[in-house]
């Protein structure tokens, strides 16, 4: 049910685990940020049965189950929400959004108008308006925010490059870097040459060498983390 089968609006694992994961697994009912009655991977009545009140207890796997058809109704919501074709990641982060705030919210939201007008770049930005629980803004909420927009904005390509295996590229260190070497020679002859030569021309000669270094050195450490990603 939530996984790839040929067709992009079909929830995926990964999305499935990001609500598992930020909702969490409660076994006894409880209220949420703003007082509503929730219980097992976030549900609560207004997704359904069973009605979620004080004392209510559910297993880890009703909890499953129960999400299961939670996750479908939302899926289908976001299904006639958008009238643009999604991937699969795109399709998920939706589900998980609406998952969150309700497809009311989404219907009404600057997110899903981004959806809609194909402008995907501002989707993640929109998604981070959405912060916000009893007037107050959560970090939980910032943090799934930010997890949704990630994976809105993750391509197939990139998923199947994070999970092939990849070399180290190793760069030569700084110590072996002859540009260092270089520029550390030519800060000791400004450094004598500031003993031998007017002070003024000497100060301002030192200046330059010893900022020219530092730039060397700073572009150099650059480009060896660059080389290591």
């Amino acid at each position: 049910m939530f996984y790839p089968t040929g067709d992009p609006m079909n929830m995926t694992k990964e999305g499935l685990n990001l609500i598992m994961r930020f909702e969490g697994f409660r076994a006894r009912a409880y209220r949420d940020a703003v007082g509503i009655w929730t219980i097992g991977y976030g549900h609560t009545s207004m997704a359904g049965e069973p009605h979620v009140h004080a004392g209510l207890e559910i297993t880890r796997e009703e909890a499953a189950r129960i999400l299961a058809q939670d996750v479908e109704r939302f899926a289908a919501g976001i299904r006639k929400l958008v009238k643009v074709p999604l991937s699969q990641h795109q399709f998920s982060a939706l589900v998980s959004f609406a998952f969150n705030v309700g497809l009311g919210a989404v219907a009404k939201s600057s997110v899903l108008k981004a959806v809609n007008d194909r402008r995907f770049d501002a989707v993640p930005r929109r998604l981070n308006l959405w912060v916000k629980a009893g007037g107050r803004v959560l970090p939980g909420l910032v943090t799934r925010r930010a997890a949704e927009g990630a994976l809105f904005s993750k391509s197939d390509a990139e998923a199947s490059a994070s999970a092939a295996p990849t070399e180290p590229v190793v760069g030569k260190s700084p110590v072996r870097s002859k540009s260092i070497w270089a520029a550390l020679v030519a800060t000791f002859a400004a450094s004598f040459q500031a003993f031998t030569s007017t002070r003024v021309v000497a100060f301002v000669l030192l200046l330059v060498i010893v900022s020219a270094l530092t730039f060397i050195v700073y572009d150099r450490i650059r480009k060896l983390k660059e080389e290591a990603l």
